[in-house]
């Protein structure tokens, strides 16, 4: 009886946090930002590449925000706002990852400015994000080289809920057992549409696709919205 309660709860909660992810979908809409959800294991690089993304992307005259999610501190934060660009930190305490909740919160108080890009950086874990949308349009999950080839074996719902996996810290394969190609295989298995790419930021390696990624996603994003915002 107790475990069909927990089930019960636990449904109630997922259900409610896609409904309000619905909700910030709306809103964002409205700032007419491109949201991309990054998702990892703690230390896969995703503020690192982040901010290499960020250099490029307003060399192109691009603007950008980004909301930073960790449980604690806001070394992240302070490393994104470096980079001049206007970053909402989320402390989420105990909670293992943001929810659709706290980025409501920051979009009805109007802590999220107007941008082409809104970056979300959400908490290092690999398992609760997987469940919990925001209302972003993109999510992309980051798996460092320096981790098993074998984590999309282990933890498939979170690449199965992605728009795109990042192999990051690539220049350190000659060192690590990563076997690259298994990797991509495991992937590919779990989602056969999602693009991978084997980036780093130290060499360059696989920037240009990523950011031709990034730039044909916004693309698609002011089409789609001219076309909506032509139908009313």
């Amino acid at each position: 009886m107790h475990e069909s309660s927990d089930e019960h709860m636990l449904e109630r909660i997922l259900k409610d946090n896609d409904e309000l992810a619905k909700h910030n979908r709306l809103h964002l809409g409205e700032l007419g930002s491109f949201a991309i959800n990054f998702m990892s294991a703690p230390g896969a690089g995703k503020t690192t590449l982040l901010s290499h993304t960020i250099r490029a992307l307003k060399k192109l005259d691009h603007s950008l925000c980004v909301i930073e999610g960790d449980m604690v501190g806001d070394l992240d934060a302070n490393r994104l706002r470096s980079e001049d660009v206007p970053v909402a930190q989320v402390s989420t305490g105990r909670s293992c990852h943001l929810d659709a909740q706290m980025i409501a919160r920051l979009l009805h108080d109007g802590l999220i400015a107007k941008s082409d890009f809104l970056f979300i950086e959400n908490v290092g874990n690999l398992v609760c994000p997987a469940e919990f949308p925001l209302g972003e349009h993109k999510r992309v999950v980051l798996l460092s080289v320096t981790e098993g080839d074998d984590k999309p074996l282990k933890y498939p719902v979170i690449f199965h809920t992605c728009d795109a996996v990042v192999f990051s810290k690539c220049d350190l394969l000659p060192y690590v057992q990563f076997d690259l190609p298994r990797a991509t295989a495991c992937v590919k298995n779990i989602n056969s549409q999602i693009p991978c790419f084997a980036l780093s930021v130290v060499n360059g390696q696989g920037m240009d696709e990523w950011l031709g990624w990034l730039a044909e996603g916004l693309r698609r994003h002011k089409s789609n919205r001219q076309s909506a915002c032509q139908a009313l």
